[in-house]
């Protein structure tokens, strides 16, 4: 028998986050709390673990505003900034429960050496900096945390290759403007999809609203939820009047379970 999975959205928001620094579009300005919105992670809790997906520029308050104390993982979808640069706060986490997993890419792995030097240090390394874990891991690798089967699919992020995933009958994509027929049949059957939407315009290398609809409706879910959304996507509560009744708008500390 399959555990529960609650998922809890962390940050919904895009690169920028809502409201955008120095901006006065009407979103940006307004006072429903579901308008604003961190940049992009959830967290999956089961039993007595908890991993996310991406870690953040607003890792640390998302922590906070949850109450986590404890993470068994992270998982990574790509090494852009706001997915992977709150990678230093995870040192509370670490120094009271220690090396944390990281799942990732080699290439990301390779992004975050560079970045983060220091946490990689092997010799003469500062005391107080963190140490992880590191599990390499690409579209064929299917892997184990938690009890729970994880299956990596690969998106693109324009032309960048990168990794959504699938748990139980839960899939996770964002920053996706494409995916293969191929890696699209293991996301066949899923019952709760995410997938990002960041305005109506086309985008170069994220999917339009009408886009991630489309692709809702080749995959059929139960329900999809959108994430990744832009001030450009407007008010949280008009866009989502127009959805289609399985879909909706997700928005920071929305709460759902599978």
């Amino acid at each position: 028998m399959k555990s529960t999975i609650s998922i809890t959205f962390l940050g919904t928001g895009t690169s920028q986050g809502i409201p955008v620094i120095g901006s006065d579009h009407p979103v940006c300005k307004s006072s429903n709390f579901k308008d604003k919105r961190l940049r992009v992670s959830v967290l999956l809790s089961w039993n007595d673990f908890n991993y996310i997906i991406d870690c953040g520029p607003d890792f640390r308050q998302q922590m906070l505003k949850e109450n986590c104390r404890k993470l068994d993982g992270i998982l990574l979808t790509h090494e852009h900034s706001d997915h992977v640069s709150g990678l230093d706060d995870i040192r509370p986490l670490y120094f009271q429960h220690g090396n944390i997993p990281f799942y990732a890419q080699e290439r990301v792995f390779k992004s975050l050496h560079k970045r983060f030097d220091y946490i990689f240090e092997t010799e003469n390394k500062y005391p107080g900096a963190p140490t992880i874990d590191e599990h390499t891991i690409d579209k064929n690798t299917t892997f184990i945390i938690g009890g729970k089967e994880v299956k990596p699919i690969e998106i693109f992020h324009g032309s960048l290759p990168i990794l959504g995933f699938r748990i139980d009958d839960f899939c996770y994509f964002t920053d996706m403007k494409s995916i293969s027929e191929e890696e699209l049949k293991k996301v066949k059957g899923t019952k709760v999809l995410v997938v990002n939407a960041l305005r109506e315009e086309k985008h170069h290398s994220h999917l339009s609203l009408s886009e991630a609809l489309e692709f809702i409706n080749k995959i059929n879910p139960e329900r999809a939820y959108l994430t990744h959304i832009s001030h450009l996507l407007g008010f949280h509560d008009e866009v989502e009047k127009q959805l289609p009744e399985n879909v909706f708008l997700a928005y920071d500390t929305l709460k759902i379970k599978i």
